[in-house]
């Protein structure tokens, strides 16, 4: 690996802190910290990403075993994933207003159980975007999911983006963001998720997030902000939104290979346990970004368009 790498935000220097062995390989993917806006990405990333995003990937027996989109598409009410819809529902309408005209669109929307659940709780035209093996399948039980042409032809049409656990597989997030925010009305919110590195700065080759054949980039709170700022949003930090305990209930308990709901876990004190481990681990600390106004136009998305090709 070369010894300089500009970091992907700030373009400041970055040094690199360890390499970790692959799930499906033995290859050693290596780590790189930028000191300056304290992003952290592999250097050496995957790009085979059929491959990686393969039916084995959304069954679980890819390079996140944590996972298994095929059994939350297939029995969305037995899954503890409805705990996750349920919060990202409650945390956008703590934020903005949600109605039937609200034009929503989940970017990654995986096996479009977000935009499924939404659909029925709110009557909103949510639709997703998603390019992975599972889309054919959740297409087929009439989830609407766009591929990348319809999409381009959307700018500036949408109230609402979510990118729930998106952002960590992306390589150049920036161009990312810039994509998302093209995609916004002025004013629009954009709601994500994505760990948090800043409890883990000491000791990132030790967290568990680093899945380095999928997860690539990692943020601090501050980090992920300036990223914002430079993609033409305006952030803010919201901290504890209404819907948080149902979002961190759901991650406890995919950590701990819980799948299916149950009366057990149902009954333990969610408000209370949430709370502790939001103290630790500062799942919401990261920024909401507003769509800045006047940092978009339609000619303005062409240019950017060509230059990206």
């Amino acid at each position: 690996m070369p010894d300089a790498l500009p970091c992907r935000i700030c373009g400041a220097d970055t040094t690199e802190i360890g390499a970790k062995k692959g799930t499906l390989q033995p290859t050693l993917f290596h780590l790189r910290h930028c000191p300056s806006c304290r992003y952290s990405f592999i250097a050496n990333p995957r790009t085979d990403y059929a491959n990686l995003y393969s039916a084995d990937y959304y069954a679980g027996k890819g390079a996140d075993p944590l996972v298994d989109y095929l059994f939350e598409l297939e029995h969305p009410r037995q899954s503890i994933r409805l705990y996750e819809w349920r919060g990202i529902l409650r945390a956008v309408e703590a934020l903005t207003a949600i109605g039937p005209e609200t034009q929503w669109l989940d970017f990654g929307c995986g096996n479009g159980g977000l935009v499924r659940y939404c659909r029925e709780q709110r009557r909103c035209r949510i639709v997703g975007f998603e390019e992975g093996w599972i889309t054919d399948k959740a297409v087929e039980r009439g989830i609407p999911i766009l591929d990348a042409e319809q999409l381009d032809k959307l700018s500036g049409t949408f109230d609402v983006v979510t990118a729930i656990e998106v952002l960590e597989h992306v390589q150049d997030p920036v161009a990312v963001l810039k994509k998302i925010r093209r995609l916004l009305k002025p004013g629009g919110l954009f709601f994500l998720t994505t760990g948090n590195a800043r409890p883990f700065r000491a000791r990132l080759l030790s967290w568990g997030y680093v899945r380095p054949e999928i997860h690539i980039s990692f943020f601090e709170p501050e980090t992920l902000a300036r990223a914002l700022t430079l993609a033409g949003f305006q952030p803010e930090f919201k901290g504890f939104l209404p819907g948080f305990t149902d979002i961190i209930r759901f991650k406890f308990l995919k950590n701990f290979r819980v799948q299916r709901r149950s009366l057990g876990s149902a009954a333990l004190p969610w408000a209370v346990l949430a709370r502790l481990i939001n103290w630790r681990r500062q799942v919401t600390a990261h920024p909401i970004g507003w769509a800045a106004p006047g940092s978009w136009s339609p000619a303005t998305s062409r240019n950017e368009q060509y230059a990206e090709r």
